[in-house]
């Protein structure tokens, strides 16, 4: 399953991907909404876990792209 962590404080993007990673999922993550968006529009996710407060947007904008 890939997975992609949507998420702006470092600490906690890190450990929710080595948490995910030890259960053997294929992590990528974001930082940014510009990154998010990037990211969710060319590649294929099963799971996407979405910041509402992101760095140059909001999260609730790139639910409703999607």
């Amino acid at each position: 399953m890939k997975i992609l962590v949507i998420e702006d404080e470092l600490q906690l993007l890190n450990n929710i991907k080595v948490s995910l990673e030890k259960e053997k999922f294929l992590v990528e993550t974001a930082t940014d909404y510009n990154a998010a968006i990037d990211k969710v529009f060319i590649y294929d996710y099963d799971c996407i876990l979405l910041d509402i407060m992101l760095p140059n947007g909001n999260g609730l904008n790139i639910l409703a792209e999607l």
